[in-house]
């Protein structure tokens, strides 16, 4: 897999089509509610509010398919418009879908209030919440599985999780997961991600898992456990600790921030694509498609807001 080398559209023109990331996680409508100072308790705030595409996991879909890598997402949405809609929009950036519909429950949103600096989400998971192993059957021709955390975090879908790895690891396949939100991390996370590749988590998902402390020894830390820890420092850029002892940190491109949502999936997407061949460029990739993330509203690679 070979990451972008043209920065406006991201494809290059030689990517390597034969080879396929599957994305298992989640996908949810986000409304996006951008303010610029604090809202005002029983009062009114000017925001600018967008509907878009949303989820971690298919956030990293659309990156990695924005950067030519040939991508399939597993999810769950229900059967309603919004799922359909959901889909339609990842298709048509060039995600095959395999997305299993739950009637029982609607598909997922997510109330997105940001600024430049950060974001705080209140989350309605929907349908999310119905992924079964049943709904993990990896595509032919894969060769690395990409887990958002979320199906871990939550007891209903920790089982769809930990089959998605396992079946990977017994077919050959690399793995990477993303520690996904901080305020949701179990205890005996590490546990669940023993075995894989690559571990991705940002400065406060690290301290969690790993204990306080500078970001380099976060990650050596969480290296004893996985073989690639990643940790993501926004403006600071990231650093990767190896289980062999190697260390590489790269700074964030400079880029003039709208707001942050989607800068850590982005990231995971950029990583991947240059993964395992080159660290250094791995990294880089990483940064400059987060920079390419928040420095627009959304998630996503230039899908327009609906």
């Amino acid at each position: 897999m070979r990451p972008g080398e043209d920065g406006a559209s991201g494809r290059p023109p030689d990517a390597e089509q034969g080879a396929r990331v599957v994305v298992v996680g989640d996908l949810v409508t986000d409304v996006m509610v951008i303010i610029e100072r604090p809202p005002a308790t029983g009062s009114d705030t000017p925001a600018r509010i967008s509907m878009t595409g949303g989820g971690s996991a298919a956030n990293t879909a659309a990156w990695l398919a924005f950067l030519g890598v040939p991508v399939t997402l597993l999810a769950a949405v229900g059967d309603d418009a919004a799922g359909r809609t959901l889909v339609e929009e990842l298709a048509g950036a060039g995600v095959t879908c395999r997305v299993a519909v739950h009637p029982e429950a609607p598909t997922g949103s997510i109330v997105v209030i940001a600024d430049s600096s950060e974001r705080s989400m209140l989350s309605d998971r929907g349908a999310n919440l119905a992924l079964s192993p049943a709904d993990v059957v990896l595509p032919d021709g894969a060769t690395h599985l990409h887990l958002s955390g979320y199906p871990l975090l939550a007891r209903a879908t920790r089982p769809a999780g930990l089959h998605a790895l396992r079946v990977a690891r017994e077919r050959g396949l690399t793995t990477s997961v993303d520690a996904a939100s901080a305020a949701l991390l179990p205890g005996d996370f590490l546990s669940f991600v023993a075995g894989v590749d690559v571990l991705f988590a940002n400065a406060d998902e690290a301290s969690v898992l790993a204990g306080p402390g500078p970001a380099a020894e976060l990650a050596r830390r969480l290296a004893a456990a996985v073989p690639y820890a990643v940790v993501k420092l926004g403006p600071d850029g990231a650093v990767c600790a190896t289980s062999d002892g190697c260390l590489v940190r790269v700074p964030a491109d400079p880029v003039e921030v709208v707001e942050p949502t989607g800068a850590g999936d982005a990231f995971a997407a950029g990583f991947l694509a240059a993964w395992p061949a080159d660290l250094a460029r791995a990294l880089r990739e990483g940064a400059r498609l987060g920079g390419l993330a928040v420095a627009r509203a959304g998630a996503r690679p230039g899908h327009p807001a609906r």
